[in-house]
């Protein structure tokens, strides 16, 4: 009697020892599934056999968007983040997520590349003339002047009312200004000088042209 009760609470003890491993894991894996500081500022698809990536809405339960990234193209960050698997993830914004493992961290000489006939395109604008915004402030009047006209500039204020209603002042969680970049890109500087030249060098980087940009959100509706 003693030999089996002895035997009984072993097996007892070692189902108990299992189940708690289990659990262990669990609470690892779960701890895993989480936002964590940002490691880049800029991603670059890598060359993939299908010459794209897919897009998802979600780290946790992705689901694919239905929109794709081209190889070799660069992307601002906004987020990273890792799985319940371990898998890590970029947040390209407003929740249009990529896996780590397709992309790159930083510029690719090759994204450039690619988009230099876009930026040879808009050169055959009237590059001559700048367009210039003025922007109403409580105590002054702030003139801010871009280098873009013609079709740039059109392209330009055609994504900042669908952004913004052309205003500075708008927020929308972490989106903020004229263009809704991120307050992390614009360095805590939200003047209306700094949005407008952060915006021209993030579209010049990531699309080569507000033309191009403009394109992109009419086929996505963002940017």
């Amino acid at each position: 009697m003693k030999i089996k009760s002895i035997l009984v609470k072993s097996i007892a003890v070692t189902a108990l020892s299992v189940t708690g491993l289990v659990a262990a894991n669990n609470n690892t894996n779960t701890a895993q599934a989480a936002i964590v500081e940002n490691d880049t500022a800029v991603v670059t698809v890598k060359n993939v056999s299908d010459n794209a990536i897919t897009v998802y809405n979600s780290y946790k339960n992705p689901e694919a968007t239905g929109q794709t990234l081209a190889s070799n193209t660069s992307w601002k960050v906004i987020k990273t983040a890792y799985d319940a698997k371990g898998h890590k993830w970029y947040d390209l914004g407003k929740n249009q997520w990529v896996r780590a493992k397709y992309v790159t961290r930083g510029y690719h000489t090759q994204a450039a590349v690619t988009q230099a006939p876009v930026q040879h395109q808009t050169q055959t604008e009237n590059t001559n003339s700048a367009a210039t915004t003025t922007v109403a402030n409580n105590t002054n009047t702030q003139t801010t002047t871009s280098t873009i006209s013609g079709s740039e500039a059109s392209a330009k204020e055609w994504i900042a009312g669908r952004e913004s209603g052309g205003s500075y002042g708008a927020s929308n969680g972490q989106y903020v200004g004229k263009y809704q970049l991120s307050a992390s890109y614009l360095n805590g500087d939200y003047s209306a000088a700094n949005q407008e030249r952060v915006a021209d060098n993030y579209v010049k980087g990531r699309y080569g042209s507000w033309t191009a940009a403009k394109a992109f959100w009419q086929a996505n509706g963002w940017y």
